[in-house]
């Protein structure tokens, strides 16, 4: 079954939505969506310092997209406008990486599945790293959904109930590292932060208690994954660009089962 290209890439999309789901949800309420963006954005280094090191894909984007998650908390700590840090080191990053690619002499690279995904071409290799990737994603969440709860909702009533905000920030800035490194090759690096957003933010006018939102996240997420593959087979459309259009899609259309249910 597996031998399947379309099967295969059905599958990658899945399991990134299943890692961006939840983590999607704390990216919503704690308005971190530039924090994304910029997390992935510095991705594009770590491929190319990568590929410069003949080493894996997955350990360079990670490697770099912790170091830009910790240097932003590092400064937004120092007392720098977060918005500015964050705008800084995003797009420097993606300059910085974008030329460093240009310098790797001998080494054939598709810029474009880097930037937009490559899901089509997701081998068993990357099944694994993907799955993997999500299943670490999801038990840290899990691990500590009650603590990132109530550090998102207050952090006075964390530092009461004996947490520590910081910590649960680590948690979740690692948690996104990993979730930018396996989907690279799904959605690239500038798509990432849309499909950790938009699931979100559509689940969230049809949930009640935070759990479902995430639940209902990760259906849209792995819908918008399934649909986005089959419209870009149909219609010859990109693969990854094509997965976030049915994303904002669904995005629409709960906006406006929200509206006529509170009319």
């Amino acid at each position: 079954m597996l031998d399947d290209f379309m099967t295969r890439a059905m599958l990658a999309g899945v399991g990134v939505a299943f890692a961006a789901a939840p983590l999607g949800c704390f990216v919503v309420w704690r308005r971190m969506a530039y924090f994304g963006d910029a997390t992935a954005h510095a991705a594009i280094l770590g491929v190319a310092l990568s590929l410069a090191l003949e080493t894996s894909i997955f350990a360079g984007a990670l490697a770099i997209a912790l170091a830009m998650a910790f240097t932003v908390s590092f400064l937004g700590r120092r007392g720098y406008a977060m918005d500015t840090v964050l705008g800084v080191l995003a797009h420097s990053a993606l300059a910085f990486g974008l030329v460093a690619v240009s310098f790797l002499s001998g080494i054939r690279i598709d810029l474009m599945a880097y930037l937009f995904g490559d899901i089509l071409a997701v081998s068993r290799g990357d099944l694994v790293v993907i799955w993997g990737g999500a299943a670490l994603v999801v038990a840290l969440i899990f691990w500590r959904w009650s603590a990132l709860l109530t550090a998102t909702l207050n952090e006075e009533l964390a530092y009461a109930g004996g947490l520590d905000p910081r910590r649960e920030q680590l948690v979740l800035t690692l948690s996104l590292a990993i979730t930018v490194a396996v989907a690279i090759k799904v959605v690239g690096v500038l798509l990432i932060a849309a499909l950790l957003i938009i699931p979100a933010a559509a689940a969230r006018g049809l949930a009640r208690t935070p759990e479902a939102m995430a639940g209902i996240a990760a259906m849209l997420g792995a819908f918008s994954a399934v649909a986005g593959l089959q419209g870009a087979y149909l219609f010859d459309t990109p693969a990854g660009p094509s997965i976030v259009c049915v994303a904002a899609v669904l995005f629409a259309a709960s906006n406006l089962v929200g509206w006529q249910g509170r009319g």
